[in-house]
C-alpha cells in the first residue's frame, strides 16, 4: 500500500486530519474566555468560529460512521469492541457538543462573562472528551484500518470529505491542515493538490488563511 509520506501507513493522513481537530478544540475555550464583557461584536466572531469547528468534526465523525466502522465490523470482527468504543465515544462527543450549543447562541448575544465561564468550561469538556477518542482510535483503530480497508475505499473518505466543503472554505481548511503539518507532510498534501489549487494557495490562500488566524488569535498561522 502506498504511504502518504515515506515510511508511514496511509491512514497517517488522519492523524494529521486530528492535530487540526485536537488544536482548535483546545483554542475555543481559552478565545471564549479572552472575550471582554459586553463585546458582542468579538463574540459573534468567536461564535462563527465555533459553530464551523462544530459543522467539521460533526462531518468527519459522520463519515467514519458510514464509511468506516461498517466495514471494520464486516472484516474484523474479532475487535468489534473496540468498533462500538468508538461509536459509543462519537456518540458522547455529540452530547458534550449538544450541551455547548444553546450556551454558545445566548454568549453570542450578550457576550456575558458569567455565561463565557459556563461556555468554557462546556468546551473544556467537549475537549477532554474529543482528545480521548482521538487517542484511542490513533492508536488502537487506525491499525485496524491499515489491515482491513483498500486504500481506494480510504481515500473515499477524503474525498467526500472535500465534496462537503463550502467552496470558499477549501483554502481555509487546507491552511489549518498544513498549519500543523511538518515540512514533509506539507509536501505530501500539496501535491495532491491540482496545479491550480496549488497556485491558489500560493497566491491567495495562504494570506487569506494567515489574517484570519490573527482575527481569530490575535496571531497568525505558523504556514
Amino acid at each position: 500500500m502506498p504511504a502518504v509520506v515515506p515510511g508511514r501507513p496511509y491512514t497517517h493522513e488522519m492523524v494529521i486530519v486530528h492535530r487540526v481537530f485536537r488544536r482548535e478544540a483546545a483554542l475555543l475555550p481559552r478565545l471564549v474566555r479572552a472575550v471582554p464583557a459586553g463585546d458582542t461584536a468579538r463574540a459573534r466572531v468567536i461564535a462563527e468560529y465555533a459553530e464551523e469547528y462544530t459543522y467539521g468534526l460533526h462531518h468527519h465523525h459522520r463519515l467514519e460512521d458510514e464509511l468506516i466502522w461498517p466495514l471494520l465490523r464486516t472484516r474484523a470482527g474479532a475487535h468489534d469492541d473496540l468498533v462500538h468504543r468508538m461509536a459509543r465515544q462519537h456518540a458522547l462527543i455529540d452530547a458534550t457538543l449538544e450541551r455547548v450549543q444553546p450556551v454558545l447562541s445566548g454568549w453570542r448575544d450578550s457576550a456575558d462573562q458569567g455565561t463565557a465561564r459556563t461556555l468554557a468550561d462546556l468546551l473544556e469538556e467537549h475537549r477532554d472528551a474529543l482528545t480521548e477518542h482521538l487517542d484511542d482510535e490513533e492508536r488502537l483503530v487506525l491499525p485496524l484500518v491499515a489491515g482491513h480497508l483498500t486504500v481506494a475505499e480510504w481515500d473515499l473518505v477524503g474525498r467526500r470529505g472535500l465534496e462537503a466543503l463550502p467552496k470558499n472554505k477549501v483554502l481555509l481548511a487546507l491552511g489549518a491542515i498544513l498549519e500543523g503539518a511538518t515540512d514533509e507532510e506539507r509536501t505530501w498534501f500539496l501535491g495532491r493538490v491540482p496545479l491550480a489549487g496549488r497556485l491558489l494557495w500560493r497566491f491567495a490562500g495562504r494570506r487569506r488563511y494567515l489574517a484570519r488566524c490573527r482575527a481569530l488569535r490575535g496571531t497568525s498561522g505558523t504556514d
